[in-house]
């Protein structure tokens, strides 16, 4: 990235325990949840709109 006032590049610090700890809870505990229900979800709304063009199983 480059610094905007010269355009050498900017050299942000070394990420902490802290902030590993926290990405790492946000990240097992929001977004792992969020993205496996949007998965199920859209996987039934897939199969939703099949059945409607295929007819019900068994027919």
């Amino acid at each position: 990235m480059l610094d905007p006032a010269g355009g050498s590049p900017s050299h942000s610090p070394p990420s902490t325990r802290t902030e590993e700890v926290r990405s790492f809870l946000f990240l097992s505990v929001v977004m792992a949840p969020v993205l496996a229900g949007m998965l199920v979800a859209s996987y039934g709304f897939v199969v939703w709109v099949y059945q409607m063009f295929a007819g019900p199983p068994g027919s």
